[in-house]
């Protein structure tokens, strides 16, 4: 284990100064928006507005961020990654301030749909940045790294705003309302550190020249694929494989601390350790992911990921022991979000440098686009159907929209790219 964490350190310190100022800044807005994700949905909750309204609010956050990322992409491609990653973290901090001040409907769907605007422009530059700093060789192991940091960022987010809300009102009797707004400022707090490093940011336009010159037995990868109509095939199939994901992921996941509040009643501390034991997994299993890749290559690690997860969720929905959901919930985490920095590596790969930035962004819109379609009608199901079957009938449509998208990939990609990418990792 101590070899193995040595290994990993030394991968991390032989990255450039761009992708360690990156991470920094990243673990630290990350560390905000998870005290953020896993309170404001009990924020909405105790403000005593209806169920209907959380679905709104993720439904427009989503719906803006989809929106907003084909544009994004395009003006991350023309003008470069550091600027739209400063604009667009400020302003998503000045706004999440307001969001966690607001207590109408009205005024919080606005702020929601700003938000969703603005976060676009970071998001989409985040992984072309870190692609154009890196060699090939080494973005499996980057991205890995990369998003097992920030998985662990979000680990210590949720586990903050859980435990900052529930002592201010053991601690200082404070209301429920007014404590989880105080533990949403802090989120704002540590968001706002994470915009220094940004600017300590290089241009990274001759890293990517650099990297591509030096790795002349990299070249048959930007061959052929330098044609639109390749990079479009790629883009378009990537998309559709995380189309069927975001609508998955939209029934369940802005839901999973409502679900263990709603079906359990559990407490506040224990939805923030929950989720965050859920990121830890994740960001171990992340780690253990190119291990895998080394036998199976990537294409199969990441359907293989995917559809071990399908049966814990299975088991989430319709469990009524908190262990067992506990338990379920823990594992299905862990295995579907270990793929996301193996379908980066992937994307990055396959993708000529001049589309990166729009192939990042068609699959996070699409992504998003989920999201925003299954918002109301995952809070639908549960108003309507109560707090088992609600959940229950969402999970269960997510494990087989999660099954047809894991077919669908490695059909498109298993059988006509595994071998080239296995020659190559070889």
């Amino acid at each position: 284990m101590r070899k193995w964490l040595r290994e990993w350190g030394k991968s991390f310190q032989s990255f450039n100064r761009n992708i360690r100022l990156f991470i920094l800044s990243n673990v630290l807005i990350q560390i905000g928006m998870g005290v953020f994700s896993v309170m404001y949905n009990l924020y909405i909750r105790e403000l005593g507005l209806p169920e209907s309204v959380n679905g709104s609010v993720i439904s427009v956050t989503s719906l803006a961020t989809a929106l907003m990322l084909i544009p994004a992409g395009l003006l991350s491609d023309k003008l470069g990654r550091k600027w739209l990653l400063i604009i667009g973290s400020t302003l998503t901090a000045i706004l999440l301030v307001g969001r966690s001040v607001v207590t109408a409907e009205q005024p919080m769907l606005m702020l929601a749909f700003g938000m969703g605007i603005v976060w676009a422009l970071a998001q989409v530059s985040g992984v072309p940045f870190l692609a154009e700093n890196s060699s090939p060789r080494e973005r499996m192991q980057l991205f890995s790294i990369h998003f097992a940091l920030v998985t662990v960022s979000n680990v210590i987010g949720n586990l903050l705003g859980g435990i900052i809300a529930d002592s201010l009102q053991w601690l200082a009797k404070m209301g429920e309302v007014q404590s989880i707004q105080i533990s949403l400022l802090m989120g704002c707090v540590i968001f706002f550190c994470g915009l220094f490093p940004l600017f300590k940011l290089k241009p990274v336009a001759t890293n990517a020249q650099k990297a591509k010159g030096a790795l002349q037995e990299e070249a048959s990868e930007v061959r052929k694929e330098a044609s639109w109509s390749f990079n479009l095939k790629m883009i378009l199939f990537f998309g559709t494989a995380n189309l069927l994901v975001g609508f998955g992921a939209g029934l369940v996941i802005p839901y999973l601390n409502l679900y263990f509040a709603n079906r359990f009643d559990a407490s506040n501390s224990y939805i923030g350790l929950i989720l965050a034991l859920g990121s830890a997994m994740t960001t171990v299993a992340m780690l253990i992911g190119p291990m895998l890749v080394k036998r199976v290559g990537k294409v199969r690690a990441l359907v293989l990921f995917q559809l071990m997860s399908i049966p814990f969720l299975f088991l989430t929905a319709f469990t009524n022991s908190l262990f067992l959901a506990s338990l379920g919930f823990l594992m299905r985490q862990a295995l579907m979000n270990a793929g996301n920095p193996i379908q980066s590596a992937i994307a990055m790969e396959v993708v000529h440098d001049k589309y990166k930035g729009l192939a990042n962004s068609v699959n996070q819109m699409v992504f998003n686009l989920g999201w925003a379609v299954m918002g109301l009608p995952a809070a639908w199901l549960v108003t309507t159907y109560g707090s088992y079957w609600g959940y229950a009938y969402a999970f269960s449509i997510t494990g087989g929209l999660y099954l047809i998208a894991s077919t669908f990939f490695y059909i498109t990609f298993g059988r006509k790219y595994t071998l080239k990418e296995e020659s190559n990792i070889r």
